[in-house]
């Protein structure tokens, strides 16, 4: 077992030779004589419209290696790990990038003047003399970094799941006798959990079902093989007055280990320091950050404010233009300082739509900006569903091509989303087509068994079992 210490938030110890740091919401920082790497810095300001704060004040030391890393790695769109606050004080450093389809991340970081590199697929970059670091974007618009550092291996998969990449990965970690795994895991308060029905009934989402958090982490852990798994980017907390109801959801640092039984992998602390020279880890015991909760209008929101006649025309531009939801969905309605207005689709007849309810600032800055998950995961906006209750809302019709494949892979129509997904296919056919294998065989067990029944979990666990032990 790995020697464990635990270090105070106001500890001063050294600055390792060679080893990393986790810290914060989704942040490593790697160090080879100095710190070298940085991922995902957020280390002030608000997310999804004030609604998130970080839920663990970020030490001293960690903040001013951030500020001396050479380079900063950022992920995905999600505004918890692209922090504007707290990029805007690391102008001076390279950004890196996965190479997401669309492009949009790198076109907007350009523009406003910083210097920005695309990390090619699947090929190792050399950051340092003893990091070196292997970058894949997904279509999910995710991106997972693998980091060698002095011949110990950390795959950081933040928010992302496996869509085509798992294969190659778990080859890479077994060439490593030290691994750790980073990934979001908890009960899942991350998504669109304020979701109800035609009659006003809300639908209970599955982090309601609060499932013993360490038995997701041990299957995760024998799929992909690894030696160490440390709980990563799920460390928020829910701070407006329309959205602290979400924080039932969120997962306590105690949490992560209820559950947890591995004969391979070893859970970690969330907040650790590892020096890769001794081969220890430290934990890292950063202060909780206050719970503080603030009126929407701290943030612009008011919930009287109405639309005007040109933000309905920006509404209905804005879903009308999305060819996947018209084959879905009738209608899209929009309700805004207690008026309803509806945007015909124009395509199906089958009387199933959404209604949003909004404040109009929040709301009119997503559609504006073409940022329409943040609206889904503040969860302070209040959704409807009308005419069907899918067992996971909003998935897999609205979600994925909205915020994923439109706003951010800037694929809207039919023609566009084709050449989106071949151009990922085209990176990796092979691992692509067992991807597509997989996928639909669980389509076909989540129809003939439902997701919350006992056999469907058997099922997933001989699953998760029997292909991280053969493939």
């Amino acid at each position: 077992m790995i020697d464990t210490d635990t270090l105070g938030s106001g500890s001063n110890f050294l600055a390792m030779e060679l080893g990393f740091d986790t810290i914060g919401n989704a942040t490593l920082i790697c160090y080879d004589r100095g710190p070298v790497l940085v991922t995902d810095p957020w280390i002030e300001g608000a997310a999804y419209f004030g609604s998130w704060t970080i839920s663990h004040r970020i030490p001293r030391e960690q903040r001013e290696s951030i500020g001396a890393c050479r380079y900063v790695w950022l992920s995905h769109g999600h505004p918890d790990h692209i922090s504007a606050a707290s990029i805007e004080k690391l102008r001076d450093k390279i950004i890196l990038l996965p190479d997401h389809e669309g492009g949009r991340i790198y076109r907007g970081l350009k523009e406003e003047g910083y210097t920005v590199y695309v990390v090619k697929d699947r090929e190792w970059t050399r950051l340092s003399d003893r990091i070196h670091v292997l970058c894949i974007a997904d279509y999910n618009q995710d991106g997972i970094l693998l980091i060698d550092i002095g011949g110990k291996l950390i795959v950081d998969m933040n928010d992302a799941s496996d869509n085509g990449w798992g294969r190659f990965v778990k080859k890479i970690i077994q060439n490593y006798k030290i691994s750790f795994l980073l990934r979001l895991s908890g009960y899942g308060d991350a998504d669109m959990n304020n979701c109800f029905d035609e009659e006003g009934a809300w639908i209970a989402p599955y982090a309601a079902k609060r499932r013993a958090v360490g038995r997701q982490i041990a299957l995760l852990t024998q799929q992909f093989g690894v030696k160490y798994f440390v709980p990563f980017s799920s460390m928020h907390r829910y701070q407006r007055a329309d959205s602290v109801w979400a924080n039932r959801y969120t997962t306590p640092l105690a949490d992560y280990a209820s559950g947890f039984e591995s004969s391979v992998t070893e859970l970690l602390p969330a907040f650790i320091r590892y020096d890769c020279l001794r081969e220890q880890v430290e934990e890292i015991a950063p202060r909780r950050t206050d719970e503080t909760v603030w009126p929407p209008e701290a943030f612009g929101d008011n919930w009287s404010d109405p639309l005007t006649r040109m933000d309905v025309e920006r509404i209905k531009d804005y879903f009308s233009a999305i060819e996947h939801l018209r084959r879905h969905f009738q209608f899209i309605g929009v309700r805004v300082g207690g008026k309803d207005h509806t945007v015909d689709l124009g395509g199906v007849k089958n009387n199933c739509g959404i209604t949003f309810e909004a404040p109009r600032h929040s709301l009119m800055t997503a559609i504006e900006n073409e940022i329409f998950d943040d609206m889904l995961i503040g969860n302070f906006m209040r959704t409807t569903l009308h005419g069907h209750r899918p067992l996971r809302p909003l998935y897999p019709d609205f979600t994925p091509y909205v915020a994923k494949y439109a706003d951010n892979g800037r694929a809207k129509t039919t023609d566009e989303l084709e050449a989106y997904f071949e151009a990922y296919r085209r990176r990796a056919p092979l691992d692509h087509f067992f991807h597509g294998l997989q996928s639909r065989s669980g389509d076909m067990l989540r129809a003939v068994m439902p997701p919350d029944s006992p056999p469907y979990r058997v099922a997933r666990s001989v699953y998760y079992r029997l292909h991280g032990m053969h493939s």
